[in-house]
C-alpha cells in the first residue's frame, strides 16, 4: 500500500513493521520514524488503526491462554534446528 504522497519512509515499510512497533519489539529510533511517518500518512494511521484494533481484539479473546512449557521447548529446540539447517546450506543461481 501506498498513500502516492512522497515520504522519508516508504508506507509498505511501515505497514510491514506495524506490529514490531505494535509491541514495542523495534528500536526507539525506529519507533520514532514509524510515529513520524503515522503522524503525517492518514492512510496509513487507518491502516494502523485496524491493525491496533485487531490485536486488541486477539488479546481479550487469546489473552489469558499461555502455551504449556514443554511445547515452548519443543519450538525453539525446532527453530534451532532450522536456522543451523538454513545456514549450512548453499544456495548456488541457476
Amino acid at each position: 500500500m501506498s498513500c502516492g504522497d512522497p515520504h522519508e519512509t516508504d508506507c509498505r515499510d511501515v505497514l510491514a513493521e506495524v506490529y514490531l512497533y505494535l509491541d514495542l519489539e523495534c528500536s526507539d529510533d525506529r519507533r520514532d520514524v514509524i510515529r513520524e511517518h503515522l503522524d503525517e500518512c492518514s492512510p496509513c494511521l487507518r491502516e494502523f488503526g485496524i491493525e491496533q484494533e485487531v490485536k486488541v481484539l486477539v488479546a481479550r479473546c487469546c489473552g489469558g491462554e499461555h502455551a504449556p512449557s514443554d511445547l515452548k521447548a519443543r519450538l525453539i529446540a525446532r527453530l534451532n534446528e532450522l536456522v543451523v539447517e538454513a545456514d549450512s546450506r548453499e544456495y548456488l543461481a541457476e
